[in-house]
């Protein structure tokens, strides 16, 4: 939904059909570009015998072997009929397994131009923007791209943009990427890869990503259950390490780590990205459906 197209909103549900019997709907997010006029929030408190909605991601208690997906539209009029461009959804299944990539050595030695922003700048974000800052760093990097100044957001509005209150905060990813693809052009959508090699993929594409890490794991520490983080990959070296833009720091925002501290790290959000691209670029080869 356009970024400019105000007072309206959408309701995305989802509902597993098969195993029947069929569950409720369950509501994945309230979203809307003016929460004036319509709510732009995650909505708790669902759970039942079934599953569980955690925040973005509905949890359940037995495996889906279909789904159906619900949007509906609020606040549409005669003379505004909004167009739904593109719907994303990521499945993922625990406890499956891949056998490890051959790693896409054409990124090896490949580092992208993305422009470097931090968090710690500013004082009502404290440390809980690595999301948005994450997200500003990837919009200025097609910003300079494509020659589109209009893509350059400073991070306090790409944070008032999409904030959760019932999160609370700044971190609901799938309210980042609909703020990216929001933009004409643009094609942005949370998913989840199966290894580093796909990085690569997209690197060797000319595409950053963003990625959802433990942040003490990427720096070799022991983790803590509240160090979750965003970081961008940028590139590799020549010996196949990752070097990120890291928002978390004030001084030296590139930087590099092992690639078995990286895949480690993901791994703990089941390696979620973010992927923010122009609709006309064709992407890697997708061999696993993740894109």
């Amino acid at each position: 939904m356009p970024r400019r197209l105000l007072g309206q909103g959408l309701k995305f549900e989802l509902r597993r059909l098969d195993p029947s019997p069929p569950t409720r709907f369950y509501v994945l997010g309230l979203w809307a570009s003016d929460p004036a006029g319509h709510p732009r929030e995650s909505v708790p408190g669902q759970k039942d015998e079934h599953g569980e909605v955690q925040t973005d991601t509905l949890v359940l208690r037995e495996p889906a072997r279909t789904v159906q997906l619900r949007v509906t539209l609020s606040g549409v009029s005669a003379e505004i009929q909004p167009r739904l461009r593109f719907l994303g959804l990521s499945l993922l299944k625990r406890g499956g397994s891949r056998e490890a990539l051959p790693p896409n050595q054409a990124a090896w030695g490949r580092e992208l131009p993305v422009p470097e922003r931090t968090q710690v700048v500013y004082p009502e974000g404290v440390s809980a923007w690595c999301s948005p800052t994450s997200l500003a760093m990837l919009l200025a990097y097609w910003s300079e791209r494509l020659g589109r100044p209009e893509l350059a957001v400073d991070v306090p509005e790409v944070a008032r943009a999409v904030h959760d209150p019932q999160w609370p905060g700044t971190g609901n990813w799938p309210f980042n990427t609909a703020f990216a693809g929001a933009f004409p052009g643009l094609r942005a959508y949370v998913t989840r890869l199966s290894d580093v090699a796909e990085l690569e993929d997209w690197v060797a594409a000319g595409v950053p990503v963003a990625v959802s890490v433990s942040y003490n794991l990427l720096r070799g520490q022991p983790r803590d259950r509240s160090d979750g983080h965003l970081v961008v990959v940028r590139g590799f070296t020549n010996r196949g390490d990752v070097i990120v833009n890291d928002p978390g720091t004030r001084h030296e925002i590139r930087r590099e780590f092992t690639r078995a501290n990286l895949a480690q790290a993901w791994a703990v959000s089941e390696n979620t990205v973010y992927l923010v691209y122009p609709t006309d670029l064709p992407p890697p080869t997708n061999r696993f459906g993740h894109w």
